[in-house]
Order: structure tokens, then sequence, then C-alpha cells
């Protein structure tokens, strides 16, 4: 049976996979991912990949998904925003210190293809993947296939109270904090807004209602460029869905908005998808 190792890089942290062809993890690592130089990213990488301690002799590929700018034809990341690094030649360094190819993609576009194939757009042609989380980001799939052109879309130029900011930069787990700024109330982090929200803090709910509208802006762009039948969200602010979720569809009729089939794994299962399609060339 075919096997991979799936990287799920993410600006926060790094998960590492050995994944089967029936999609089954049979091993799985967490760690902090490190930031700021190129160098130690990649010793980290390496250092992940022997602690999963598998034989790489049934490995035949490495699938990954990272948040940022990616030359997928050349396994080369240009630029990784919020791991603040740039140029990475990820694929160059696996090959020399492994001898496996990396077959690596958009983290969002390749959790959206593992939603569109595996998940709970299977059943759709046209399927739209939102994480939000450490950043925000979407891909479209379509008829199984991921589309080239909707990366890094949580960069999408947006006005918030006359100033020109992004949408990752106030409707990301992290943008959150920003905007709870913006309106009088400083929280350390999205779960500690969360939690005020729980509480039915005026402040903290005048936030929510902010972002769900800055969200449904967003959506709205998705509905009007892409028009997916389904739209499937994840990520780590969606723990707290059931605070928000039911609302946002009330926002949103036009949308069909579900949480993934796979929940914040869907980047993990989509690395591994991407590298076995990659391998049936």
């Amino acid at each position: 049976m075919k096997k991979v190792l799936a990287f799920d890089i993410g600006g926060t942290n790094t998960r590492l996979a050995l994944v089967n062809e029936k999609f089954e993890v049979e091993k799985e690592l967490i760690y902090p991912t490190v930031c700021g130089s190129v160098d130690s990213f990649l010793e980290s990488i390496k250092k992940i990949i022997k602690d999963l301690g598998v034989d790489l002799s049934e490995v035949s590929a490495i699938g990954a998904g990272v948040p940022g700018v990616v030359d997928y034809k050349n396994a080369y990341i240009k630029i990784l925003p919020n791991v603040h690094i740039q140029d990475i030649p990820l694929g160059e360094y696996l090959k020399k210190e492994f001898g496996l190819d990396l077959y690596i993609r958009n983290d969002a576009e390749v959790a959206s293809l593992a939603e569109a194939t595996l998940g709970a757009g299977k059943e759709f042609e046209r399927s739209f993947f939102i994480t939000i989380s450490t950043g925000l980001g979407g891909a479209l799939c379509v008829d199984g296939e991921i589309q080239d052109y909707v990366t890094e879309i949580g960069h999408t130029a947006y006005v918030y109270k006359g100033q020109v900011d992004e949408y990752e930069g106030l409707a990301s787990g992290t943008g959150l904090v920003k905007l709870a700024k913006l309106n009088g109330l400083d929280v350390k982090n999205s779960k500690e807004l969360f939690e005020l929200i729980k509480a039915n803090n005026e402040l903290a709910l005048k936030v929510k209602k902010e972002w769900l509208h800055i969200l449904t802006d967003f959506i709205q762009m998705i509905m009007n460029s892409y028009d997916p039948d389904i739209i499937t969200v994840t990520g780590g602010v969606t723990k707290n869905a059931d605070m928000f979720l039911d609302e946002l569809r009330e926002m949103n009729k036009n949308a069909n908005i579900v949480l993934c089939h796979f929940l914040e794994g869907a980047g993990l299962m989509g690395a591994a998808k991407y590298a076995f399609s990659q391998l049936d060339k």
C-alpha cells in the first residue's frame, strides 16, 4: 500500500502525518512552527520527519500545505507571511536530505482539495474552502481540481472605518484581536474574546456583530466571484462555531455554509491527497 508524509504547516503549529492511500493516518506529530529564520525552519522540518520515526523506504513522496505563496511546479516557497520568512527551497532541501519528492501548495488549496474530493464538498461541482485561523484563507475546487486563481484571497483589501486593511487583518483569529481594539476592547486572543461573548459582555457582542458583517462581505465577494455550490469552513476560530455559525448562515442565505468534514484536519488530509494525485500522474 502506498504511503506519503503529509505536512500541514501553519502560522502557529506544524503537523506531520504518515498517511496511506486509504487516507488513514498511521502516525502523527505536532510541533510549534519555527518562525523568523529560513535555516531554522528547514532544520525544524527535518527534525519532525526524523522524530516521526517511520521507515522512509515505505514512503512514496511528501505532500505539504503552507500558509503562503508557492511555486508549486518547483516545490519552492516564495513567502510565508505569518512565519516571517521568504525564499525557502523546501523541495530541494527535502530531496537532498531524504531523497523524496515534495508536492506542495498553499494550505487553503490542499484543504479545499480534501473537502472537495473526500469531505463535505464531494457531492458538489464547485466547492469553496475557507479557513479562519491564525490567518484567513480560501480556495476553490471545481470537479475535484484545485483552481489556481484564488490563492491568498484573505489578503484582499477591505476598508473598515475609513482605513484600508485586509480581510485577514480583521476577520482571522489574530485579526479579531485588532478588530476588538478598534472597537474599544483589549483581548489577548480570539479565545478570550469568545469567552467574553459567551458571558454576554456588551463590547464583545459588538465586536462579534462587526466581525460577522466583515465575514459576510467576504463570503458575498466569494459568492459573486466564484459561484460555489458549497462553502466549507474550518480553522481554530470554528471551535466557537456554536456562538456564530447560525447567525452567519442567516446573514448569507444565498450561500450553503457547512463546517468541514475534516475540521482542522483538512489541511493534513489535503496535503496527502495532493501528493497521491501527483504520484498518479
